[in-house]
C-alpha cells in the first residue's frame, strides 16, 4: 500500500444552510468569491500539487455541481438519497480515490499564505501519523465564530481544545473507515480513534485563513485576498 497521498477528496455535498439565502438556488461551492466560484479557489490549490485523482462528493443541487466540475477533470461521488457527512462521504469515495492515505480539502475557506497541501506533503510522516490536520491559530483566522477545535503541543500532537481551528485540509489514512458501523458519520469519529492511539497530529499554518460559513464571510475573504496580493 502506498504511503504518500496522490488523490484528493473535495467535500462539496453540503446544503450550505448558514449561507442562505445565497444557497437557496446555488450550491455553496459555486458561490462567487473574488470573481470565481469558491470551489475553484480550492481546485487551484489542489492542481498546484499535481495529484493523480481529484474526487468531489455531491448531494445538494448535484446537477449544477456536475456541470461545473466534470469539465475541470474532477470525478464525482454522488450521495443519494442520503447525505453521508464527511466520514461517510470519504468512505463512499474510496473506490475512486484508491488505497492508502489521501488529501481532503473543504472548499469553504480561503487561504492567504503557503499552499496548505504542499505543507502537508512535506510534513507527512506515515510511520508516525494516521492523520495530519492543518490547524490555524485563532489569532490568524478571519470570520471564525466561536472558539477553536484543538490544542497542539510542541511536538505537533493534537488534543481537543480551543486555541486552533481545523482549516479543512488534511492527509488521512482511510483503513479504519471500514470499521465504523454507521452509514453517515463525521470525520470526528475517525479522528477520535486516532486521538486514542496517539496518531493524530497538527501542522500549524503560518498564514491567515478565512472561514466562509455565512454571507458576511465573502466580503471578509475578498478583503483578505486583496491584502495578500499587495
Amino acid at each position: 500500500m502506498k504511503q504518500s497521498p496522490d488523490a484528493v477528496m473535495l467535500f462539496a455535498a453540503g446544503f450550505g444552510t448558514r449561507m442562505a439565502p445565497l444557497t437557496d438556488h446555488c450550491p455553496k461551492p459555486l458561490i462567487p468569491v473574488a470573481g470565481k466560484p469558491l470551489i475553484d479557489h480550492a481546485l487551484a490549490l489542489i492542481k498546484a500539487t499535481n495529484p493523480a485523482r481529484i474526487v468531489a462528493n455531491t448531494h445538494y443541487l448535484p446537477d449544477q455541481m456536475a456541470d461545473h466540475l466534470r469539465p475541470l477533470g474532477v470525478s464525482l461521488s454522488p450521495e443519494q438519497p442520503e447525505i453521508l457527512d464527511t466520514g461517510g462521504g470519504l468512505r463512499a469515495a474510496l473506490p475512486q480515490l484508491g488505497n492508502g492515505p489521501v488529501f481532503t480539502l473543504n472548499p469553504d475557506a480561503i487561504w492567504a499564505g503557503p499552499n496548505p497541501l504542499t505543507l502537508l506533503r512535506k510534513a507527512w510522516k506515515p510511520d508516525q501519523m494516521d492523520g495530519l490536520l492543518v490547524c490555524v491559530p485563532i489569532a490568524q483566522t478571519v470570520g471564525r465564530i466561536g472558539s477553536g477545535d484543538f490544542d497542539v503541543n510542541e511536538s505537533g500532537r493534537i488534543s481537543r481544545g480551543a486555541d486552533f481551528v481545523y482549516g479543512g485540509a488534511q492527509i488521512v489514512k482511510t483503513d479504519e473507515l471500514h470499521d465504523i458501523p454507521e452509514n453517515s458519520f463525521s470525520l470526528n469519529v475517525l479522528w477520535d480513534r486516532m486521538l486514542q492511539d496517539g496518531k493524530l497530529f497538527a501542522l500549524r499554518y503560518p498564514g491567515r485563513w478565512c472561514d466562509i460559513g455565512h454571507p458576511a464571510g465573502i466580503g471578509l475573504a475578498e478583503d483578505l485576498l486583496a491584502q495578500s496580493d499587495v
